[in-house]
Order: C-alpha cells, then sequence, then structure tokens
C-alpha cells in the first residue's frame, strides 16, 4: 500500500518547469473614454437628429418623426430626399417635403372608364414629367398613346422612349429604373398590381434616383384592383370636368374655356390625402385655378377628403359629357 504523499508534489514540478509569470503591467491612464461600439452612417444619421422638445407643438413634433421616418425608408443610396412643387400652395401643403417626392414609385388612374378618363390620367402624368430635365422612358402594352397629346402638355416626343412590352411592363420598368440616366419611367398597367410588383419599384426608384409613375388603366370605375394596396408613395386619381365658356362673362359666346380636372390624392405617405378642382397642364406642364376660383377662396380651402377647393367632389355619374378639346385627348378613339 501506498499514500498520495510518496508521489512528487506536482505543484512543485509545474513551478520547476513553467517560467514564472508576471502580471502585465497596465497602460498608463490617458484619461481618454473608452472605445464605443462602431456604429453605420445611417444610425449615426439618425440618432445625430435634432430630438423635439416636450414643449414643441404637436405639429412641430409629427414633422420631425416623419423626416427622421423618410430618412431611414431612403437609406444611404438616394441622398437627400428632393421633391417637384405643383405650384399651388393648396397640393403642396399637403404632400410631404411640399411637393412631389422624386426617387419615388407613384400610381395614377382615371376616376372612371378608361376611355372618358384614361386620358386625363396620363395628361397628368406627361405634364408632371415636361418640369423634368432628361429623356423619359414610357413602357406601353399597346401602341395607343397618342405622343401629340403628351407634346400639348410640354413633354416633347423627343425626349420620349417609347417601350411596346406587352405583358412585361413590370419588368421593363424594374429594368429601366436601374438606369440612373433617365428623369423618370412610366408604366402601363392594366392588370392586377400588388405588393411584391411595386415594392420592387420603389426600391429600384429609390436607389437609382429616378422618378416612377405607374399609370393604371381600366375599362371599370369601380375595378378593385385599383383600390388593392401597393408600395407607392402617393396614389392619384383624374376626372375630366365639362369645361366652362371661353367667356365666363358671356356664355353664349362659342368656343370652350380651359380643360378641368378633379385630381383627388386618395394616399400619400407622410401627407394628407385631398381633392382640388384645377385646370389641365398647360403647354409648360403647369396646372392652374379655375378663373371662378382665382379669387384666393380655392388657395385657401387647402385639401380635405370632402373636396378640393371648396367644391365637393362630383360623382363619375353625375359628370355631364366630355367637353375637353382635341389637344387634351392622348388616346386615339377606337
Amino acid at each position: 500500500m501506498f499514500s498520495t504523499s510518496d508521489l512528487p508534489s506536482t505543484k512543485r514540478r509545474s513551478s520547476q518547469l513553467l517560467p514564472t509569470e508576471q502580471p502585465a503591467a497596465e497602460p498608463p491612464s490617458t484619461g481618454a473614454a473608452p472605445a464605443e461600439r462602431p456604429w453605420t452612417d445611417r444610425t449615426a444619421e439618425v440618432l445625430e437628429a435634432p430630438r423635439p422638445s416636450a414643449a414643441a407643438p404637436r405639429a412641430t413634433v409629427l414633422q420631425s418623426l416623419r423626416t427622421q421616418i423618410a430618412r431611414i425608408e431612403r437609406g444611404a443610396a438616394s441622398g437627400p430626399g428632393k421633391v417637384l412643387p405643383f405650384g399651388l400652395d393648396a397640393i403642396d401643403a399637403a404632400l410631404p417635403g411640399g411637393g412631389l417626392p422624386l426617387a419615388a414609385l407613384h400610381e395614377a388612374a382615371g376616376a372612371g372608364s378608361d376611355l372618358e378618363h384614361g386620358a386625363a390620367a396620363a395628361l397628368l402624368i406627361g405634364g408632371i414629367l415636361a418640369r423634368l430635365a432628361g429623356p423619359v422612358l414610357w413602357v406601353i402594352a399597346t401602341p395607343d398613346l397618342f405622343a401629340p397629346g403628351l407634346a400639348a402638355v410640354g413633354l416633347h416626343p423627343d425626349r420620349v422612349i417609347f417601350a411596346e412590352a406587352g405583358k412585361e411592363v413590370l419588368a421593363v420598368m424594374e429594368e429601366g429604373l436601374r438606369h440612373p440616366g433617365l428623369a423618370a419611367v412610366v408604366g402601363e398597367v392594366s392588370g392586377p398590381f400588388g405588393l411584391v410588383a411595386s415594392r420592387r419599384l420603389q426600391l429600384a426608384a429609390e436607389q437609382s434616383g429616378v422618378l416612377a409613375f405607374v399609370l393604371r388603366r381600366s375599362r371599370r370605375h369601380d375595378d378593385p384592383a385599383l383600390a388593392a394596396p401597393s408600395a407607392a408613395m402617393t396614389r392619384w386619381r383624374v376626372a375630366a370636368l365639362p369645361s366652362p365658356p371661353a367667356d365666363p362673362a358671356s356664355p353664349d359666346t362659342p368656343g370652350l374655356g380651359p380643360a378641368l380636372w378633379q385630381l383627388d390624392l386618395l394616399r400619400c405617405r407622410g401627407g394628407e390625402p385631398g381633392s382640388w378642382m384645377v385646370e389641365a397642364c398647360d403647354a409648360q406642364g403647369r396646372l392652374g385655378l379655375p378663373a371662378a376660383l382665382g379669387d384666393g377662396s380655392a388657395a385657401q380651402a387647402g385639401p380635405s377628403a370632402g373636396g378640393g377647393a371648396g367644391t365637393p367632389p362630383v360623382p363619375p355619374a353625375d359628370r355631364g359629357p366630355d367637353r375637353r378639346s382635341d389637344r387634351a385627348r392622348v388616346r386615339r378613339s377606337a
């Protein structure tokens, strides 16, 4: 029998084989704070954004929060958000940043059947693009776009690249949005347009900074596909109204006044929906106030859900015959 006391000391042998380790000396303190965890540029930008004080008005707090959320949604690739004002205070006040956001996806459609109101929606898009510089890619499903109608609102055909894509409109739009040399990409969609497809176009527009417009076309004014959710920044509805007399003081004078539209903003991310009665786009692509409302009451009315510029919207079934002039027709009659 033997005991553990007969074995050599493990502790003594370890101390003989291993060198004596001295604790590492701590570096002298310089008084500097310990290094913080690195943050991404976007996170730092959001954290350094000015925070509203508790005493700030509610409107100021909401606007500050919307600005921070928009900065996060845009990402670092698209840079600062740019807008295109309409030039009408009532409409610009309802939009985030005081104008139509660029580098984003937008929707426009007629308020009724495509045959009656589809031309107004196309002319609205043409007038907006007329005030941008650069070429425009217009993707169509069928060759029924009347280029002289676009020229009447300031969008000259020399600036437009027409692409007939059939059923591949969305795919051609997404490819076009990857080219930052374009001013805008427009696509005519007559079928379903869901969240997946719209989100892809929205992301492509954000990354390249190119404006994207989807022109919704339908033969029915109550098509449920037009109300389906999408990732578009704004959603517009345009209706053609009867034109006023050429001389309001003399209704019997032959001729027609400027074309009138009922412009409805149904959805706006970070803005307020509204409805306005406006004059159709002129040769420079600008909207105007009707002469009867040009005394300031229209500009003071602001957006409202019930009607724009103090005038209630006219239901599609109650509108009079379409009396727009020939220059306002962008679609060929069947």
